[in-house]
């Protein structure tokens, strides 16, 4: 896919990275990515990703904007708040870089929708905010082999992995997925959400520019992968901790007998807010 002469004044600084280049500028201007979310997290990673030139960008949420989201989701403004999260993010995108296309999915992610929407897309970001929706979307990209590249905040903490469970390692056995960390979501009321403990805004900006860059790394093929791995922000110690994971062969999606070969398990679940 050519770029443009305007495309290549844009994105020079991209271009004499000999990692990056024309080719993988290219590759960006070809990429389809998907971002569940257009909150905290959703809000630099789209950014990011327009800023990038990632040709296709899906957003997918079904939330309005509220006064109290402007503390940390940076891609909206005062004037929005009432309009959907999705038509917000799109003219926000559209003022950023009017060469990225943005394809708006205003509902729930649910288990009738997951696979068909995911599918359409080469990467996936999941900005989600509940367990619900990480354990859908970490399934669905897992069926449908969609590269996951996930994060999570804590009030003064945050987390990004890559769950690529599809593939293999150097080590031929399974590259993990959320599953192998957690195989199963905590019972409800027993983890806090933000609205219940807070997060200082700008940690949602630090996870959400690192999780950006895992995307582009995965979509140029450009330094090494987060997966097998989760990356632990600790922003009051101001401290990076990398963990290493294994694939579980016990776990219930990817192991050596899965029970979880299809989404019927999320059909009951109700709440997974984007």
């Amino acid at each position: 896919m050519t770029l443009t002469p305007e495309e290549i004044d844009r994105y020079k600084r991209h271009l004499v990275l000999h990692e990056v280049g024309g080719q993988g500028q290219q590759k960006l201007k070809a990429s389809r990515a998907l971002v569940v979310g257009a909150g905290g997290l959703g809000s630099p990673v789209l950014m990011y990703l327009a800023a990038a030139g990632v040709g296709t960008l899906g957003i997918i949420d079904d939330d309005h904007v509220s006064l109290d989201n402007l503390q940390r989701q940076i891609i909206h403004d005062t004037g929005r708040v009432g309009d959907l999260k999705t038509e917000s993010a799109r003219d926000a995108v559209a003022r950023l870089n009017p060469h990225v296309k943005v394809e708006l999915h205003a509902e729930r992610l649910t288990a009738r929708n997951a696979l068909s929407i995911v599918s359409q897309y080469d990467i996936v970001a999941d900005g989600s905010d509940n367990f619900d929706t990480r354990y859908l979307v970490n399934d669905a990209c897992y069926l449908a082999k969609v590269p996951l590249v996930f994060a999570a905040l804590g009030p003064f903490d945050g987390y990004v992995s890559t769950f690529r469970g599809f593939d293999t390692g150097a080590d031929g056995k399974p590259l993990p997925t959320y599953r192998c960390i957690f195989p199963e979501a905590p019972p409800p009321g027993t983890v806090a959400n933000c609205s219940e403990v807070g997060i200082l805004g700008a940690i949602a900006g630090v996870i959400g520019t690192l999780q950006a860059t895992e995307v582009l790394k995965e979509l140029t093929g450009v330094g090494d992968s987060l997966a097998g791995r989760l990356l632990i922000y600790d922003a009051l110690a101001c401290r990076f901790e990398n963990v290493n994971i294994a694939w579980d062969p016990a776990n219930p999606l990817s192991g050596e007998n899965p029970t979880i070969t299809d989404l019927s398990i999320h059909e009951q679940i109700v709440g997974a807010d984007a």
